[in-house]
């Protein structure tokens, strides 16, 4: 532990945590895009290194999020055993690509791609009825998912939750299945991750991090039970655009 620990210095990190995690446990997506944020643009931490310790402290929150899905019902089997396999994949092949070779060049255009579908989810939201389906589109959309979310720090929630969303299927299912598949991918990229860089010691930010969010993901499950529809597509259209394009321009330089 760094002898200059404290729990002053552990509160800030504390706090973020626990509100990326209240969000994306409620509308399936943003704490890595929050957390990452942080640690790099904050911190200073290289990219690498801080998907590491985002995806350590996923492992623990989302299987905390994963099981208060599946008790409040949010969870669809046949969907969460198509995004398993291919997300895992992806995940391992995106961990290898960002510890080896640099990977930045395709982020600008997927998170334009981003943007457009949060405005869409936005504009559906507020115009038109919500409407529920089935997914067509599942197994290589678990498969990018997972190959971004290692090899960007963070994007399976945006792109696998927002694109099921845009096929129509039930917003509390899409985010309970797609949090409780995530611990599983968090788990295989974290190993992929530490097999490449070595195990550490927990930071001060990813121990603060990681109790914020182990704390607040009880409670991101019930409120993705209690959204409705409606609102929940305005709420996921917005976190996304504005995530999104913040990430965007970041990315332009």
């Amino acid at each position: 532990m760094d002898p200059s620990f404290s729990v002053e210095a552990l509160l800030p990190f504390i706090a973020v945590g626990f509100g990326a995690q209240i969000v994306d446990g409620a509308l399936g997506m943003a704490f890595g895009v929050i957390c990452n944020t942080l640690l790099v643009a904050v911190i200073g931490l290289p990219p690498a290194r801080a998907s590491a310790n985002v995806h350590i402290v996923e492992t623990f929150t989302t299987a905390v999020s994963g099981i208060s899905h599946f008790l409040s019902g949010n969870v669809d089997k046949k969907l969460f055993l198509r995004l398993l396999i291919p997300g895992v994949i992806g995940g391992v092949c995106g961990a290898y690509l960002l510890t080896n070779l640099d990977g930045d060049s395709v982020k600008p255009f997927v998170l334009a791609y981003l943007v457009a579908v949060g405005v869409y989810l936005l504009i559906r939201g507020i115009l038109f009825p919500p409407t529920t389906a089935k997914p067509r589109v599942v197994e290589p959309l678990g498969l990018f998912g997972g190959f971004m979310d290692a090899a960007g720090g963070g994007g399976w929630g945006p792109i696998v939750t927002s694109n099921l969303l845009v096929q129509g299927v039930e917003p509390r299912k899409v985010v309970g299945t797609v949090n409780s598949v995530e611990f599983f991918l968090t788990l295989t990229v974290s190993v992929t991750f530490l097999y490449h860089l070595g195990l550490r010691d927990f930071a001060t930010a990813t121990l603060g991090l990681l109790i914020g969010g182990i704390v607040a993901a009880p409670f991101g499950a019930v409120m993705a039970k209690r959204i409705p529809t409606k609102t929940m597509l305005i709420l996921v259209g917005t976190v996304l655009t504005i995530t999104s394009t913040y990430g965007f321009i970041r990315a332009l330089g």
